[in-house]
């Protein structure tokens, strides 16, 4: 397998879209939490909240790759091109597997870990001005 430069941009790009994803989700979920929910109830809220966010930004970015990929191998004839849209979509793929069901499940076996109770671990902000 060879890495180009327009498959070390896809592969960064996608890294990106992950980061934003675990962003999103953990954001809901501090909000469902300060909201006085319990961590069970924030943790499964909180992926609901953010679920469309993430499902709509990871579609379209499915849809350039799809349309970069069909210019890249028809029009175009650029392996870069191609290269980019695929790494960018295998990327994208995995990224949305693991922000929902990766992060998901670790946070639900979390919940019943003795760790679990201590807000600390959640929240930055205290909600205090200083």
């Amino acid at each position: 397998v060879t890495l180009t430069l327009a498959g070390l941009g896809g592969f960064i790009l996608s890294v990106g879209m992950a980061v934003d994803a675990n962003v999103l989700i953990f954001e809901r979920m501090k909000e469902e939490f300060r909201t006085g929910r319990t961590l069970g109830a924030a943790v499964e809220a909180g992926f609901d909240r953010a679920w469309t966010a993430i499902r709509d930004s990871n579609i379209t970015t499915f849809i350039a790759c799809i349309i970069l990929y069909w210019l890249g191998s028809s029009i175009v004839q650029s392996a870069p091109v191609m290269s980019f849209a695929t790494t960018l979509f295998i990327g994208v793929a995995t990224s949305m597997f693991t922000a929902i069901v990766v992060t998901r499940t670790m946070l639900r076996l979390f919940v019943g870990t003795p760790l679990a109770p201590k807000k600390a671990l959640f929240t930055m902000y205290s909600g205090k001005k200083s």
